[in-house]
């Protein structure tokens, strides 16, 4: 299904963690992050890749970063590198995740960039010459320093019609209290400290003043300080209208925040099953996503896991309550030796179900039991016996699929606008891969519909649920912030919808507001679908144009 382009994309970046410095911290084993925009209006997604950094100084231990990466899309899977040219050639500290978002409604996407010791906020701005480009607003919108910030979500939380912000921070480390760990199995000398050695650090919650301003909100929103946070999704997961938070932490208790309404959230995890595993313990969670992978018409959670841990997936079983559903659904075959970073629920072969993918690697340098570069997984999902099951499926995936790599961020979108969903990967210290779907060149009889929400006055979509009849079918569909690991996928919508030529009506129940439907869209092409607005617009013939 998968094609790797990236020798001849024009896109030549890798993402370095200083490992060669031999400080064994436990900042380089994060990695960094990709997110897709369309920053210039051209209808085109561009790629945004984070750099990460490295150690210097006379010491030896100065952290300091390497430039991150804009890629300006021209079509035809050719990318050409514009960060100078916009304004982002001015990320200069250790970056490893970004998230987008049309914070303060103006039609154009911001970038937030995050990483060790600060974040960046972009402004999407004018640059009067017809293009575009990005002025940092950080401390003009608000955003305080944060110590360690990793995966951000943007969504309208509060009910105001702007874009909310979470930002999850990871733990207390730094190098005046770094020390190498020793240890006992691997056979090497020293290696990568636990997150169990080091406190976490308190996340953040920002509240959209509507005016390009934010307050921080975190104290009066009683959040828990006690997560390791490395992956934020935000979404609609029991169905009420509102966009709730999930996070997965790095060896604590996952949260769940339930939307209550009027800014009030209620933290749910443990009791609604989705902070612990099936033993009642804590996982080394990292990377996370949402979807109705079993027809239920509800969002049921993915979670990536540490080595010697599954990774989780919690079947949503109605009234705000989840099981443990990993080895049922066949997660087990894929056995413990997996780190699980970016991941993705996507309908790689368009036949309505969503399948998996996950980018490994590890985080030590010598690990017991595992290999340091481990091979990425492609789960198809399948029926068998009448339930919905997944199957590793290398050979569906092709050739990158049987490499060993240290996979970080994944973002998922329609790089050529084909109707079908392509991979950006990042890794640790090796290229990143950008791997074209060839479903719409191989599979005929297959097709799709994508949908790009709008909402009244733009504001922002991340909660809306979205299903489309086909056939004897509902297909369920989520729009998120956040998700996957460090990075911004494509926020539109694709149904797969195999073989049918026809489709149904097209319910959208928007986050605060009502639901509307729409008959008679023509499938193997992509619509938009504004609020308030009976007719939808055509606007990609899904031929790449």
């Amino acid at each position: 299904m998968f094609c790797d382009v990236t020798d001849e994309s024009g896109v030549n970046f890798t993402y370095r963690n200083g490992e060669e410095a031999n400080h064994y911290t436990i900042l380089e084993s994060l990695g960094g992050g990709v997110a897709l925009l369309d920053y210039d209006g051209d209808g085109r997604l561009d790629i945004f890749l984070t750099g990460g950094g490295h150690f210097g100084g006379t010491d030896g231990k100065q952290i300091l970063g390497y430039p991150s990466r804009l890629y300006r899309n021209l079509g035809n899977w050719k990318f050409q590198d514009v960060t100078h040219e916009i304004g982002l050639a001015v990320l200069d500290f250790y970056t490893h995740g970004a998230a987008v978002e049309d914070y303060d409604r103006d039609g154009w996407p911001d970038l937030l960039v995050t990483g060790y010791g600060r974040l960046a906020l972009f402004h999407n701005e004018s640059d009067g010459r017809g293009g575009r480009h990005f002025v940092e607003v950080t401390r003009k919108a608000g955003l305080r320093k944060l110590t360690w910030p990793t995966s951000a979500a943007w969504g309208d939380l509060m009910g105001n019609g702007f874009a909310d912000l979470y930002i999850c921070q990871y733990v207390d480390w730094s190098m005046a209290n770094h020390h190498p760990c020793t240890t006992s199995t691997s056979g090497a000398a020293h290696d990568v400290c636990p997150p169990q050695q080091f406190q976490p650090l308190p996340h953040a919650l920002y509240r959209n003043n509507g005016d390009g301003t934010f307050r921080e909100v975190t104290g009066e929103s009683k959040l828990r300080h006690d997560g390791k946070g490395l992956g934020v999704l935000l979404t609609d997961l029991n169905d009420d209208g509102r966009p709730d938070l999930y996070v997965a932490n790095d060896a604590t208790d996952n949260f769940l925040y339930l939307n209550r309404g009027a800014g009030q959230f209620e933290e749910k995890g443990l009791r609604a099953g989705v902070a612990v595993d099936e033993h009642g313990v804590y996982n080394g969670s990292m990377g996370v996503d949402a979807a109705d992978y079993d027809g239920s018409g509800r969002p049921s959670l993915w979670v990536t896991n540490f080595q010697g841990e599954w990774h989780a997936l919690y079947r949503n079983l109605g009234e705000e309550q989840f099981h443990h559903h990993s080895q049922a659904a066949g997660i087990g075959a894929l056995g413990q030796q997996f780190v699980g970073f970016g991941t993705a629920f996507v309908d790689v072969d368009n036949d309505g179900w969503e399948d998996l993918f996950i980018a490994n690697g590890h985080v030590l340098r010598h690990p017991a039991g595992a290999s340091a570069r481990q091979r990425p997984v492609l789960m198809q999902n399948v029926e068998r016996q009448g339930r919905r099951f997944f199957k590793d499926s290398p050979s569906l995936g092709g050739p990158y699929f049987r490499t060993s790599v240290m996979g970080r961020g994944v973002a998922v979108g329609d790089l050529d606008d084909d109707g079908w969903p392509d991979l950006i990967v990042s890794h640790a210290n090796a290229p990143v891969s950008l791997l074209r779907n060839e479903g719409g060149r191989k599979e005929a009889n297959s097709h799709w519909l994508g949908i790009r929400l709008i909402g009244r006055n733009r504001r922002p979509v991340a909660g809306a649920t979205v299903t489309l009849e086909v056939g004897n079918r509902r297909l369920t569909r989520f729009v998120k912030g956040g998700g996957s690991y460090l990075s911004s996928s494509d926020r539109r919508l694709l149904f797969g919808l195999g073989s049918s030529l026809e489709v149904g009506t097209l319910r959208v129940r928007w986050p605060w507001g009502s639901t509307e439907r729409w008959k008679g869209l023509k499938p193997d092409q992509y619509w938009e679908i504004r609020e308030g607005e009976k007719l939808p617009q055509r606007f990609s013939s899904g031929k790449g144009e």
